[in-house]
């Protein structure tokens, strides 16, 4: 791992990152960045130089983080309205990003959702694989354009819980079973994950890579709807409401996902599952129950599958590519 980890592990901080990369004169996306680890992946970005476009569903929720970026030193700072369950809010955004800008060079798919009240959405997928799936998915397909002018990367911000969750594709948007928010929080991860394999496959000719990152266990607002009773059985925080101590801060877990943009020794290199700024490891019984990928829910042949699902969903849903 020496080729990858130079004095990097899980206690790095975004802002490390940063302090040895140079970004000037190139442009990064980041979706929800209006807390928790959107919020220090743009910093951490801003810091090594890049210009930002910042999506998020609400404008003025970000005006002030958008403020705080520019005082920071950050030369030019977008914000986008983007819902990505809203596929109509997707193609919106894109053709506005694509009305002010040539080229994209990172596109950092970071928003997401896990236990919500919202269940499905009124197309009948549920929220979880919209959003943090396929309306990614479409943003990508949509920016193409623009990510291939310079030979973009993509860094898909993927989750532990992708593990035993191999996509369904019998039911990818949970319209026939019952709902288990869990699981279908860790599919849309997994999709997450294939969306890089083929997608480096796929756009290796316009030099676009991209690589999944599993950015650790961090209190965010993800955890909103969990409850305290919730996160302790989950081994989030203690019964006292102290952190487990292998639980990141959103500046450590935003290091990886900025690794991924920057690092010199991943140009080129594209459907990787990335960890504490290295290449992750297969998970086996050594681990942490909170470290390592599933390599059992990835494959080529799942990933070129859910890439053409995902096509004929966005087609049934009259949305035009």
């Amino acid at each position: 791992m020496s080729e990858y980890t130079p004095g990097f592990d899980r206690t790095t901080i975004a802002r490390d990152i940063a302090a040895s990369a140079d970004l000037s004169g190139r442009l990064a996306l980041v979706t929800g960045a209006s807390s928790g680890l959107g919020v220090e992946i743009a910093r951490g970005l801003a810091a090594a130089g890049a210009d930002l476009v910042l999506c998020v569903r609400d404008p003025a929720k970000v005006a002030g983080i958008a403020d705080a970026l520019r005082r920071e030193g950050a030369r030019m700072v977008e914000v986008e309205p983007l819902d990505l369950c809203d596929f109509a809010s997707v193609a919106r955004a894109a053709s506005a990003i694509g009305a002010r800008h040539a080229a994209l060079d990172l596109l950092i798919a970071n928003a997401g959702a896990s236990k919500t009240p919202a269940s499905h959405q009124g197309d009948g997928i549920d929220v979880r694989f919209a959003g943090n799936h396929l309306g990614h998915f479409l943003l990508a397909q949509l920016l193409h354009p623009l990510l291939a002018l310079r030979g973009a990367r993509i860094v898909m911000l993927s989750s532990a819980a992708h593990r035993g969750r191999p996509v369904r594709f019998d039911d990818l948007g949970w319209t026939k079973r019952p709902m288990d928010e869990f699981a279908a929080y860790g599919e849309s991860k997994t999709a997450n994950i294939l969306f890089a394999i083929e997608a480096s496959r796929r756009w290796a000719g316009d030099g676009i890579t991209a690589n999944a990152v599993l950015p650790g266990t961090i209190l965010t607002g993800l955890q909103r709807y969990h409850g305290e009773a919730l996160k302790q059985a989950m081994g989030f925080i203690g019964p006292d409401g102290s952190p487990h101590p292998l639980v990141k801060t959103p500046e450590q877990g935003a290091a990886t996902a900025v690794w991924a943009a920057t690092a010199p020794e991943l140009a080129g290199r594209g459907g990787m599952v990335l960890e504490d700024c290295a290449p992750s490891m297969p998970h086996t019984g050594d681990h942490h129950p909170w470290s390592g990928y599933d390599a059992a829910v990835l494959d080529d042949e799942a990933a070129g599958t859910l890439w053409q699902a995902s096509l004929e969903m966005l087609a049934a849903c009259k949305v035009n590519l």
